[in-house]
């Protein structure tokens, strides 16, 4: 974990980070699109917009993923807290949906920017030809001047088809395209250390996301929201694994895109690592539930995450779920860690029941090193 030891110091690793950005992905939350009483906030709206549109008169790509679907339905539907039963959320999706796309659609009239909705669901982007011709569509659309407007199609979604959130969804987005960074707009200032404490503060730069840094994030109070910090956290492991930087920062601030593009000290910047994943790979990393686990043993581990080497059916000391060839499966080390993830070229009950020869049970270049 990193924080600069001063403004010039921070300023001058977010300007190293961030200079080069040209398409960036922007997570708008419930929490900054509602009002006290749950309704679209107009203003909100208006000044989010805003600017967005400010982004795109200086040439950069923008793709908004958006919340406030199920909020905006909610008050229509005469829902004080956010719905538990399936039906329900679907029904306050669905009304809320076309009232969120009006709302976009109009507020962009205004500065002559065109927008497109898209709804996903998980199968969407599991889906490897669906994954490409989702990714195809957002970059065609991008490619024509066009803000896509993406959130999860609630109203048609299931539990086993879900993302979880829209921090998980604007992450993966972020991971297919690639984009250059992911802006989460949150009622945060940031990831605060000692929240809730006299002596809290904003961490302004964070270089790794360690047990430090996931002891810092809690979960959500919000009537409308879901997640809160976690699953911001948790999106963030996913882009920053892609070669992606992130930054979660105040949505009610009406120049804070713009401050954070031009390196200033907004929010907290999550650094990426050098160099970015292949395409393939981040698809088999993240956009799978895993259909089992393989927990191996040191030499494998070893193997596999220090010497780049394949996973041999030896080094594979047990075998969790049922799962057919080309799954993707968790690999993890006895301590129960997940250390990678791949497509197995052996199913598990092949796995179980070991030839006696080394086979190869993930190749290399069916694996992820996480």
């Amino acid at each position: 974990m990193t924080v600069g030891e001063g403004f010039d110091s921070v300023c001058g690793v977010r300007l190293e980070h961030l200079k080069n950005v040209r398409r960036v992905v922007v997570k708008l939350g419930t929490g900054i699109l509602t009002d006290g009483k749950k309704r679209p906030d107009q203003v909100q709206f208006a000044q989010l917009v805003a600017q967005v549109a400010g982004l795109r008169a200086t040439g950069m790509e923008v793709v908004m993923v958006t919340s406030g679907a199920v909020g905006a339905g909610m008050g229509v539907l005469g829902f004080d807290r956010r719905p538990k039963h399936l039906a329900d959320l679907q029904a306050c999706a669905a009304v809320g949906q076309s009232r969120l796309m009006a709302l976009y659609e109009g507020l962009f009239r205004h500065y002559d920017q065109g927008v497109a909705q898209v709804l996903l669901t998980h199968e969407d982007l599991s889906d490897q030809t669906r994954h490409v011709n989702a990714r195809n569509t957002l970059l065609t659309l991008l490619k024509r001047g066009v803000v896509p407007i993406i959130n999860e199609n609630d109203a048609v979604s299931v539990t086993e088809l879900k993302f979880g959130d829209n921090d998980r969804l604007s992450a993966l987005v972020a991971s297919l395209l690639p984009a250059d960074l992911l802006v989460i707009l949150t009622t945060a200032d940031g990831l605060i250390e000692g929240f809730g404490t006299p002596a809290a503060r904003r961490l302004s730069v964070v270089s790794e996301i360690g047990e430090a840094v996931e002891s810092m994030a809690g979960g959500t109070t919000s009537a409308t929201a879901v997640g809160g910090m976690k699953t911001k956290i948790d999106a963030g492991k996913i882009v920053l694994r892609s070669g992606i930087p992130m930054v979660i920062a105040p949505g009610r601030r009406f120049d804070v895109l713009a401050r954070i593009l031009a390196g200033e000290d907004e929010g907290t910047l999550f650094t990426a690592r050098t160099g970015r994943l292949p395409g393939r790979k981040r698809w088999i990393a993240f956009f799978h539930r895993a259909a089992g686990n393989l927990v191996v043993d040191a030499g494998a581990r070893r193997a596999i995450c220090e010497e780049g080497r394949s996973l041999l059916t030896p080094g594979v000391v047990s075998v969790e779920g049922d799962f057919s060839k080309e799954s993707v499966v968790e690999i993890r080390d006895t301590a129960g860690r997940e250390i990678a993830r791949g497509l197995v070229r052996v199913d598990s009950a092949g796995l179980r029941k070991p030839s006696g020869r080394g086979e190869v049970a993930v190749h290399r270049d069916d694996l992820v090193i996480l």
